[in-house]
């Protein structure tokens, strides 16, 4: 069963792009960046938009008197839905700065165009203006407001059919590891993440992403249990450290995402969700028994080894 309550939903983003009479570009979001990447992404998209270096760039981020509500940064979320909120606002920052550089070009917005950094005039390149020069010239900061909501539709509760999200993630993780049968301990020894992610905005980020997912799915899988009245502190509940890293091979599938910014979608959950299934597989293929209650500690692991062993001897 799967519920079709909270579908099709209103999931929104806004942002703003600005330059302000001293030239300064910023921009402004309300996405938590709990360090997943989010501040770099965005800013990135930001200077890819606007065609500037990634540095000309002021980020203003989770201010409530200057920045307004980019939604909650989970669900993985925040590149795509306000990577799109970004681009809105650099759109209609775009449109803001063409209509003060046709007052000061006396030329047609309509005859402007818009190039790294740059409102040029179609028919003549070589007549332009910078966009900071805009913004300096008529002694007011231009703005453009950016919103972003994906069309959704709810599910249909006599058909269960409709469009509840509006792109979604794809991943296959495989995994290797070594059963210590008289003990019932498990090392992960690889793990090979294959991720649809649509474009990577920025690789290095990605691959962080993939590899924080995959040490929490391992502590999924193999450690963390939380028993009321028995797990009081962290010396019970068992968290993986980096001494735990198994080999994580990223591989990066990147079929872009048409309604994405830049072909972008999100990868937060996708990098923890296989984790734990493709192990607790390569348990079963290593033993010869399933588990089928998580984590796969110790104890569970090498009950399932002992019951495997007596029913071979049998």
């Amino acid at each position: 069963w799967y519920g079709i309550g909270n579908t099709g939903v209103a999931n929104p983003s806004t942002a703003q792009v600005e330059v302000g009479p001293d030239g300064e570009v910023r921009l402004f979001t309300g996405a938590a960046d709990m360090g997943q990447g989010s501040d770099t992404t965005l800013l990135q998209i930001a200077s890819e938009a606007l065609g500037l270096s990634f540095d000309e760039i002021r980020l203003i981020r989770g201010d409530t008197a200057m920045t307004t509500d980019a939604g909650a940064s989970s669900a993985s979320r925040q590149t795509y839905i306000s990577g799109n909120a970004v681009l809105d606002a650099v759109k209609n920052l775009k449109q803001e700065a063409f209509k003060e550089a046709s007052r000061l070009l006396a030329i047609d917005e309509k005859d402007l165009f818009y190039e790294s950094g740059q409102i040029r005039h179609k028919s003549n390149p070589s007549l332009f203006l910078p966009l900071k020069d805009v913004a300096k010239t008529c002694g007011r900061k231009l703005r453009g407001e950016g919103f972003f909501d994906p069309e959704t539709t709810r599910l249909d509760p006599g058909t269960g059919q409709g469009v509840p999200y509006a792109t979604y993630a794809f991943a296959t993780h495989l995994a290797e590891v070594e059963v210590d049968i008289e003990t019932g301990r498990v090392k992960v020894k690889r793990i090979v993440a294959a991720h649809d992610l649509g474009k990577a905005i920025h690789p290095s980020n990605v691959i962080g992403q993939i590899t924080g997912g995959v040490m929490m799915g391992m502590g999924f899988a193999l450690t963390e249990e939380f028993i009321p009245g028995k797990t009081d502190s962290f010396v019970d509940y068992l968290i993986p450290t980096v001494k735990d890293i198994p080999e994580v091979i990223p591989i990066l599938v990147e079929d872009e995402e048409p309604t994405g910014p830049f072909g972008a979608k999100g990868l937060g959950e996708p990098a923890l969700i296989p984790t734990a299934p493709a192990i607790v597989n390569a348990i079963a293929d290593a033993i010869g028994a399933r588990i089928y209650d998580l984590p796969a500690n110790l104890e569970r692991v090498l009950k399932a080894a002992r019951k495997t062993d007596e029913e071979m001897r049998r």
